[in-house]
């Protein structure tokens, strides 16, 4: 993974890789490898890939001269690693072929949205290698505490993974058991990134995404215990989504000003919180409630600790009996952050 990192650039603000080293690294020529994602552009919004411009692949040209004496790792196959020292050799050379032609960029997500494109045995070993070290990156300046707090929240807001792409992954690329297969591989340490879903691994955050994108009028939710990861689950609603949250906030889980954050970078999303009252121990989530399209999801750990642990959420089929409940819940006095 040391020289994957070395391939990683920053442009825009955001960690981008070139075309050029994710053909190299999925054993594609550019062009073939560019191909592949034009027969499928829907796929690849300007946030998931973008072309540099002269000055930005300058930056990357001059980043790339410094690191050109990478040494070889079994993240990357060796003649990778010996292309990568012989282009880095005619850097000039690569800017006047480049200079009529840029080359386009992938952002994470881009790189998620590869893997509904690109199939094979070794495209799924590139992918997982790829976001285990954008993983390992964020997680390095999270435990290093390099950030202030509030800049931490800003970040998670900005790269928290659980998006509609990745969910999108997992329903067009690969089968049921394959993808429990694919998060049985994505990290050592297996029990930080899975939950349950009726009987079914998921990774934490896609789960709740899908549970979330039932919901066309509101969602319920129902939890003792919250916190800035409960707001992030639900950053990629639809719009016009009645949100509630219904919680006595113990041991002050979620403050005020993380939940300003929240509405300062979502201000579409708007979020009502109520008091339990102490009347509640479980967890639950309902959606488009008193509606034909209700669902009610038994939840076996708090929002704010998804993925943290193994844990599951089971849909509740005998819904009738969680109206009064519900309803008492709809009258209680609103809970201050």
């Amino acid at each position: 993974m040391k020289n994957i990192k070395n391939l990683i650039y920053t442009i825009r603000g955001v960690k981008v890789m070139l075309d050029s080293d994710l053909a190299q690294l999925y054993g594609y020529t550019t062009k073939a490898f560019n191909q592949q994602v034009k027969n499928n552009i829907e796929k690849f919004d300007t946030d998931f890939r973008f072309q540099l411009t002269k000055e930005e692949y300058n930056e990357i040209l001059r980043s790339k001269n410094l690191t050109s004496n990478i040494k070889t790792n079994d993240s990357l196959p060796t003649d990778f690693t010996n292309n990568t020292k012989l282009r880095s050799k005619n850097l000039t050379l690569e800017l006047g072929k480049y200079s009529k032609y840029l080359p386009f960029v992938f952002t994470e997500q881009g790189i998620y949205m590869l893997m509904t494109v690109l199939k094979g045995e070794l495209a799924t070993k590139q992918s997982i290698i790829l976001i285990r070290t954008f993983k390992e990156m964020k997680d390095f300046i999270l435990t290093n505490n390099i950030i202030e707090h509030k800049e931490i929240i800003q970040l998670s807001l900005q790269t928290t993974q659980n998006t509609n792409d990745i969910a999108k992954i997992k329903s067009e690329m690969i089968t049921k058991n394959d993808f429990a297969k694919f998060i049985d591989n994505f990290t050592e340490n297996k029990t930080s990134e899975i939950l349950i879903l009726n009987g079914e691994y998921f990774n934490a955050d896609i789960a709740y995404n899908n549970i979330y994108n039932l919901a066309n009028k509101s969602i319920y939710i129902i939890d003792n215990y919250i916190g800035i990861k409960t707001l992030l689950l639900l950053k990629n609603i639809r719009e016009n989504i009645k949100v509630c949250i219904f919680s006595d906030n113990i041991g002050k889980g979620l403050h005020q000003f993380e939940y300003d954050d929240f509405k300062k970078q979502y201000p579409n999303i708007d979020i009502s919180f109520y008091r339990t009252n102490g009347t509640y121990h479980d967890r639950y989530i309902i959606t488009d409630y008193d509606t034909p399209n209700e669902n009610i999801f038994h939840c076996g750990a708090s929002s704010k600790d998804a993925g943290n642990k193994i844990t599951s959420i089971t849909k509740i089929n005998d819904k009738e009996i969680y109206h009064h409940i519900i309803d008492i819940l709809l009258n209680n006095p609103i809970l201050t952050l």
